[in-house]
């Protein structure tokens, strides 16, 4: 018998909780490194200030763009390799080599200092990199194909929630540490964390179900029911679990019957699949560039040029921001990711941001912050921050969890590996590329740089957020239909065979029970 509400579906949050323990390490380990390579020790140990106390602007840009960068590098590379893994040996096993090569990378940035140098902090963000790409790439299709169609874009928008954790943990922890801990500890508290959420995520990958949906593209049809109807809570044989494998396997032997020995150019160029990887590509390219993530890896510094001098005020500040990204994130995704629908809120979000960045721009060029360190931050500063407070807000509304959430929805199963992998892929390029540059811009541009995103949020992303196509409460093998690879007459009568040939066998399955139990 099944339950009705949460518990229905609990099944699939459980296995969601698991699979995005590696999105809580993607939120601290891109927040961690910004907040590490402000502390005075760490300046010290690795010659960004000298015997005099002079700060090397230059190079103190230069290492802490490296040490955050460095990360998506590897992360770009994990993203595009893990497609072929994923498609081969299932989501389930992929996600669990990455993170244990991700623990790997992790345990490189905590031994580093000493003799080992800033070389080892490199070479483990990179490596931990690699593992968080391919996390941040198989996981979302993972959940999205697990979940069912009514509670999608929640369970699927859990993804941002875990970003959110993890980049608030992240700026407390730094918070924490530069209040409490001296030397080496310095880094090695922070980068040694990792270890905690990634070997939870390791051990539960052991006791949940790989998907239905990679199964029956494998053939494995049976597994593929057993698992359904497992994270359904319901019966093999019920009327809703075998017509949704029948949805399911109406739309793979389409693909498989379009698109027989075409390989990877047809996944890319088929008809209708084009555009999809074009909106993937597009949507993390606006993402990327739209302010956040410069707050985001950067807080402590951003916080400080808007005048929130000293170590422990940047970073208070920042925690307090982590915690307001947490706490509208979850508000949205479980309150109207459902019912606002993804185009009105990528709209409302980014015209937001846009208007709010405009506003910090004139008040930081008007009241520009105190040089004095340590000194309580003036009104306007404040002003400032409550802006970004309340930016963070209309980000996690929309352009924080809904492009992971879009780019999930509108991939079919066949493709859906390579899809999630150019969106990833996409990300992380220029994840890494603003991160890299970030520094210097902050140094160079002033207030300019609010002025540069807040144009990229209102000319860019609310115009591009208007003309894709709505995909809320719709079933992933209808993408097709939306996307032109298919019309809405074939589908139906797709589904209307498959349903009957499953009858057919489920009736055929039964007789045979009972003609066995008879005799």
């Amino acid at each position: 018998m099944s339950s009705p509400g949460l518990f229905k579906n609990i099944r699939v949050y459980w296995l969601a909780f698991v699979a995005y323990w590696g999105i809580v390490l993607f939120g601290y380990d891109t927040g961690v490194a910004g907040g590490v390579v402000t502390q005075k020790y760490f300046l010290q140990h690795f010659g960004i200030i000298d015997s005099s106390g002079n700060i090397d602007v230059t190079r103190k840009n230069e290492i802490s763009s490296n040490v955050v960068s460095v990360l998506q590098a590897g992360a770009f590379f994990g993203a595009l390799g893990s497609a072929p893994i994923s498609a081969r040996i299932g989501r389930k096993w992929t996600l669990l080599i990455f993170t244990l090569l991700f623990v790997l990378g992790a345990i490189l940035q905590t031994i580093a200092g000493g003799s080992r140098g800033i070389g080892y902090i490199y070479g483990g963000r990179v490596v931990a990199g690699v593992g968080i790409g391919a996390i941040s790439a198989v996981a979302p299709a993972y959940v999205s194909e697990c979940s069912p169609k009514e509670v999608r874009g929640r369970i699927t928008g859990l993804f941002q929630i875990m970003v959110a954790i993890g980049v608030m943990l992240s700026y407390f922890i730094n918070l924490g540490v530069s209040l409490h801990v001296t030397g080496p500890n310095i880094w090695r508290i922070p980068f040694g964390f990792q270890l905690v959420p990634a070997g939870m995520m390791a051990f539960g990958l052991l006791f949940v179900k790989e998907s239905p949906r990679f199964l029956a593209s494998r053939g494995r049809n049976a597994e593929a029911l057993a698992n359904l109807a497992y994270l359904r809570r319901e019966s093999p044989d019920s009327e809703s679990v075998l017509y949704e494998l029948a949805e399911i396997e109406a739309a793979i032997n389409e693909e498989k019957a379009a698109r027989q020995g075409l390989g990877i150019k047809e996944a890319f160029f088929g008809k209708g699949n084009f555009i999809r990887f074009v909106i993937a590509f597009v949507i993390f390219l606006l993402q990327q560039w739209s302010g956040q993530n410069s707050v985001g890896y950067y807080a402590p510094q951003i916080f400080q040029s808007i005048g929130y001098t000293g170590t422990t005020n940047s970073l208070l500040a920042s925690g307090i921001y982590g915690i307001v990204k947490v706490v509208a994130t979850a508000l949205f995704v479980f309150f109207l990711v459902e019912s606002l629908g993804r185009r009105l809120a990528l709209m409302i979000s980014a015209l937001g941001m846009g208007t709010l960045f405009f506003i910090i721009a004139a008040i930081l060029k008007t009241h520009p912050p105190p040089t004095t360190v340590g000194v309580n931050p003036p009104p306007a500063s404040k002003g400032m921050a409550a802006m970004l407070y309340i930016y963070v807000c209309f980000y996690s509304m929309g352009w924080g969890p809904l492009p992971w959430v879009y780019v999930s929805d509108i991939f079919p199963t066949r493709t859906r590996h390579y899809g999630l992998s150019v969106a990833s892929g996409s990300q992380w390029l220029w994840n890494f590329v603003v991160s890299k540059v970030t520094p210097n811009l902050v140094t160079e541009l002033g207030f300019k740089i609010f002025l540069m995103f807040a144009t990229i949020n209102i000319g860019g992303m609310a115009v591009f957020a208007f003309f894709i196509p709505e995909t809320k409460g719709r079933s992933l093998e209808e993408m097709d239909i939306i996307f032109g690879s298919v019309s809405a007459e074939q589908r139906r009568a797709d589904i209307e065979r498959t349903e009957r040939a499953l009858e057919h066998e489920a009736h055929d399955t039964t007789s045979e029970k009972s003609i066995e139990r008879k005799v």
